[in-house]
């Protein structure tokens, strides 16, 4: 496979979760995204609106609910969720309790997961796992466990990270398990801390589908002699 910048770009979720973001910053954000023909952009979910009606092509708009501890009751995250997609949000990045995985209470999980489900029956799911967090804290069969669970749930994602946790964001590692357990049934997006043009086609050539980057342009730059 030879990723070139097109391609890459065309699996892109250009992202600010920065609480200090601005409409402003929005609007600017989704503007690159176009230029740089991406295929959505993530934003806050006060923001989706400022991002949808800043759209002039077909980038998506993409938000995160219960982010980013992922500690909100499920109600209000699928509150949250139902709230996004009215203003815009074609699809929904939502954050699961790391804590109720690590103490190994699946069912509080699978619940969480199941009432977001419910909440946006028509727009694609992606479900944050704390890929990181899981592995330091719990270990490889919890992280198995998790994406088993939201595979459950019928997502059309498992995502590595928030790019928030101390831990750390995506690994290839992470990728390669996430990949193995629920591929290609349900897609894998590496997020967090992909900074270079290296990480991300080593995350591509791991298996995701979809990656989330906030350093989008500078990623995309270093892909012109990047092949495997």
């Amino acid at each position: 496979m030879i990723w070139t910048r097109d391609l890459v770009a065309s699996m892109v979720d250009h992202t600010l979760l920065k609480p200090e973001a601005t409409e402003a910053d929005v609007a600017a954000l989704v503007a690159e995204a176009e230029a740089l023909d991406v295929y959505a952009v993530c934003v806050s979910p006060s923001l989706v609106a400022a991002a949808a009606g800043a759209r002039t092509a077909g980038t998506l708009v993409a938000t995160v609910v219960g982010f980013p501890s992922g500690k909100h009751v499920s109600d209000v995250k699928a509150h949250e969720a139902a709230l996004a997609v009215a203003a815009g949000a074609a699809e929904v990045d939502m954050v699961i309790d790391v804590g109720a995985a690590i103490a190994g209470n699946l069912d509080a999980v699978r619940s969480d997961i199941a009432a977001v489900r419910a909440a946006v029956p028509g727009s694609v799911l992606k479900v944050i796992v704390e890929s990181a967090a899981l592995l330091e804290l719990a270990g490889e069969q919890t992280l198995v466990d998790v994406c088993l669970a939201a595979a459950e749930a019928d997502v059309e994602f498992v995502k590595t990270s928030t790019g928030f946790h101390p831990a750390g964001g995506a690994s290839v590692r992470a990728v390669d398990i996430m990949v193995a357990t629920v591929g290609p049934t349900v897609e894998v997006k590496a997020s967090g801390g992909i900074r270079t043009a290296e990480a991300a086609v080593a995350m591509l050539e791991a298996g995701a589908t979809r990656l989330g980057l906030s350093g989008t342009r500078a990623v995309l730059d270093g892909l012109g002699s990047t092949s495997s």
